[in-house]
């Protein structure tokens, strides 16, 4: 368990130091205490993050490994379980990082498995030259920065999309079956996500946590910002689900279209050849009283039969449109 701590002081001065500079803060000061806990939380950790405001029951979430994004207002504190983001890769593979966030009067606790870019990049922006941030806008910016994380690779994956679609116009391959079965097995994953970001954001908004800052006018409308783009990831993926859904629908469509003419074709070159087989069989047996096995152009006429029979058949079919 790693554990780092940051007191940013009412006169905007700033102190950063490890567990033991949690002992050092005293919410009667006005300053706002920052803990933030990288990796799974000792029994020891535990007492404290009670003793300060955290509710045991969320403490517990956020020690399983799969729980979805949820958000519970306590006595002294706000939490929130936000899934962030390790990685994204340009197959939209993503692993995911889980992040809970305890927001109270004068403390904010983050909690994560792994190192978390969002966390990491907010803790180096905090200068001493800043003004003094509440825990409800530091929880915030984490989600914020998330978010328009998510929100940078989906918009790149965009333009690979319409690639793969005019590949598939062009020139459809199973490769490229392939590879939108892939991405919508991964989108679907995705949307399930925003779904939850989206539900959990509209929660915040409606519900007002009184340690969140969503009742005044300028924190609200952040959180309304960050709504928004909520709103456009789960839009976002869902169009491109429904469209590698259409387009492989397509190439199924136009798979069984080329198979169709290939057995059409067959089918007709096979009845223009079936009159043809019985005539040659016919004429080819032995028999020593055949009417027509002495005539001495019978070889001709049975010739000309087969190709009268053959040009009748082709006739037919062009006036079909079958050929």
């Amino acid at each position: 368990m790693k554990v780092r701590t940051k007191i940013l002081g009412s006169d905007g001065r700033v102190r950063e130091g490890d567990e033991a500079l949690l002992e050092a803060w005293n919410a009667a000061s006005g300053s706002t205490l920052w803990l933030d806990i990288e990796g799974n939380i000792s029994d020891n950790m535990n007492s404290k993050l009670v003793s300060l405001g955290c509710h045991p029951v969320a403490i517990t979430d956020i020690s399983r490994a799969r729980q979805p994004p949820e958000l519970h207002e306590f006595d002294r504190s706000t939490f929130i379980l936000f899934r962030g983001i390790i990685q994204l890769d340009e197959q939209l593979v993503l692993v995911p990082q889980q992040i809970g966030i305890f927001a109270g009067a004068h403390f904010l606790v983050t909690v994560h498995r792994g190192e978390s870019l969002s966390i990491n990049r907010l803790w180096s922006e905090i200068q001493a030259e800043q003004a003094q941030r509440t825990p409800g806008e530091l929880a915030l910016h984490v989600m914020d920065y998330a978010s328009d994380r998510y929100l940078q690779k989906i918009l790149a994956f965009e333009d690979h999309l319409g690639e793969l679609e005019e590949g598939l116009l062009s020139k459809p391959s199973d490769g490229i079956m392939a590879e939108l079965v892939g991405y919508r097995s991964e989108l679907r994953k995705l949307r399930r996500i925003f779904n939850y970001h989206n539900r959990l954001v509209e929660e915040i908004l409606s519900e007002q946590p009184r340690h969140l800052g969503a009742e005044q006018e300028r924190d609200r409308h952040l959180w309304r910002a960050l709504l928004d783009r909520c709103e456009r990831l789960f839009s976002l993926t869902s169009m491109y689900y429904e469209i590698c859904g259409d387009l492989v629908e397509g190439y199924i469509s136009i798979s069984s279209h080329e198979l169709n003419t290939t057995m059409k074709i067959l089918t007709i070159i096979t009845a223009i050849f079936v009159p043809l087989s019985f005539l040659a069989g016919l004429y080819g047996m032995n028999f020593d009283y055949m009417p027509e096995l002495h005539m001495e152009h019978g070889y001709f006429f049975a010739l000309a039969a087969m190709a009268s029979t053959a040009s009748l058949l082709v006739y037919v079919f062009k006036r079909k449109n079958w050929l």
